[in-house]
Parts: C-alpha cells; structure tokens; sequence
C-alpha cells in the first residue's frame, strides 16, 4: 500500500499539470480570435465612415455646382442690365473666384484624404472637419447669391424706370420739337411781309399820256405797283424779290436792273428780275411801285411774284394779247 500512494500522488499531479496546460492554451486561442474579431469590426466601422463622408462629400459637390451656376447666372444678368454696374459685378465675380480658391483647395485635401486606403481614424476626423468647412463655404456662396438675386430684382428695377423716363424724355422732346417748330414757323410767318393790291400793268406811252394796253405789239413798258405791312417788327433796309415770268416761262432779267438769282425756303434757287430794298416801320402800309422797259413783249400771261426771305409773298398775273 505504501508503494501505491506515491504512485496516486504522481498520476495526480500530472493530471493537474494537464488540465492547467489546457486552460492556458485554449485561453490564448480565444484572447486571439477575439483580437482578430475586434480588429475586423475596426476595420468595418472605419469602412463604414470612410463610406459616410463619401456621401456627405458627394452631396456637398453636387449642391456647390448648383450654386456656382446660379452665381454665374445671376453675375450675368447683372453685367447685361445696366452699363453702370460693371464695377460692381467685376467686384462681385473677383469675390466668386477667391472663394472657388479656398473651395478647390478644400475639395483636393478631402479626396487626398478619402481615396487614402490607409487612412486612419484621425484622418477621418480631419475628413469630416474640412467636409464641415467645404459646407460652410457652399452656404457662403448662397448668401451671395441670395445678395446678388436681390442686386439683379433692383437693377431690373432701374433699367425699367429708366426705360420709362427714356420713353417720357422722348414723348416730351418730341413734343417740344414740335411746338418748336410751330413757333418758329410762327416767329417765320411774323417776321414776313404781307403784300397786297399787287399790280402788273402794260402801258403804252405813244399817245400823249401814258395808257395801260392789253396788246404786246402795243406796250412800252411795265409798271409794278403793291403795298407791304407787317404789324410785328420794323426793318432797316428791307429788300425783296421780284420775279417777272413771260409767257415762254423764262424770268424777264436785264443787267440794267440788278437782276440775279436767290435761295427759295421750297423751290430751290430761283431768278429775279429786281430786287427792292427800303426802310419800314412796324405797322406802315408801304406802297412800293417802279417800272420797267423791256427790249421786246411777248404774247400771253406775265405772272409778277413778289418775295421775301426766301417766301413768295404774293402775286398776279397780266395778259397781253
């Protein structure tokens, strides 16, 4: 019995030793799979926000292209409205492009950061806090946006008053030309003279007084006689027109008579036969009369017109036969 009991004592021991042998081991494996698993689920997780700020990325992108347009837009609309906004819309569109220079700088450290595969956690966080500052850029441009709707709705405002006193401006310099006008034709109309009791007579002198004949072969010359007022102004050494036509439709000239040719407000240029001139004072009834011999008669109507700064007067006419 004494050499069974030691015996017992080893195999015991043994078994001890074993089972504490075990226990070690199987507690390593699993304190192994457990870091395997636990690194994993790091893994995934850090996947998972890597994934996050993709899509926040993504859709911070997408609302920045629309603003940019519509800032574009509306910078457009700005400089097209009113010549005098230039300034400001250059000023506005050197205030767009410094912020795409921070937003495109934003934008390259992000995607360095996101399309890193050995991206940390602490560069994700560094991710998420320039994504945060990328938004708060975007927001910026749609204040300015907002601003420069605003600006536009004002200008377009403007522009149409503008329009509209441009078209009273015009209705009124319309209307003041033409009362212009008016006045002048009317200062014109006053400053003429008004003839009347305009005479064109042919007279024979071969008897012993003179007689007025209606026969060319019998006529000597022409005696003109007529009477101008103007009840507005007085002239010191007025002169006007005479212009004899014959029957063949010529001007009767003579160099004896200061003949020659003056500028007509409506005809052109026209030939005279004599010119008158004479002193008036306003109101006067002037009776002008003078004669005239020419070398020979013709056979029909002689119109006598009378004129005055370029305007015909008055006239009549006398046949011969």
């Amino acid at each position: 019995m004494r050499d069974i009991k030691p015996l017992l004592l080893l195999l015991l021991s043994i078994g001890l030793v074993g089972t504490w042998a075990y226990h070690l081991y199987d507690k390593t494996q699993y304190a192994q799979i457990e870091g395997e698993r636990a690194q994993a689920d790091s893994a995934a997780a850090a996947l998972a926000i890597k994934d996050s700020l993709h899509a926040v990325y993504s859709s911070t992108i997408s609302d920045l292209d629309n603003k940019l347009t519509t800032s574009y837009d509306s910078l457009s609309v700005s400089q097209d409205s009113l010549e005098t906004t230039r300034v400001k819309a250059d000023s506005l569109q050197k205030r767009l492009q410094l912020k795409l220079v921070e937003i495109n700088r934003l934008k390259s450290e992000i995607s360095g950061i996101l399309n890193n595969g050995n991206a940390s956690t602490a560069d994700m966080t560094l991710a998420r806090q320039k994504i945060e500052e990328l938004q708060q850029r975007v927001a910026e441009l749609q204040t300015q946006n907002n601003s420069m709707e605003e600006e536009k709705r004002q200008l377009s405002a403007t522009f149409t008053q503008l329009s509209q006193t441009s078209d009273k401006l015009e209705q009124n310099i319309r209307r003041l030309t033409d009362e212009n006008a008016s006045l002048n034709a009317k200062i014109e109309s006053a400053s003429l003279f008004v003839a009347s009791e305009i005479k064109l007579s042919a007279v024979n002198l071969r008897s012993t007084k003179e007689q007025e004949t209606s026969q060319y072969k019998k006529a000597d010359k022409f005696v003109i006689s007529f009477i101008l007022q103007n009840n507005v102004n007085s002239y010191d050494n007025a002169e006007v027109m005479i212009s004899i036509i014959q029957p063949d439709r010529q001007v009767l000239q003579n160099s004896n008579w200061d003949s020659g040719a003056f500028d007509t407000k409506s005809d052109g240029r026209k030939n005279y036969t004599r010119k008158v001139k004479f002193d008036y004072a306003k109101s006067e009834r002037k009776e002008l009369n003078f004669t005239l011999d020419p070398e020979e008669f013709q056979k029909g109507n002689y119109v006598l017109q009378v004129w005055h700064r370029g305007v015909m007067i008055g006239q009549a006419v006398d046949g011969l036969n």
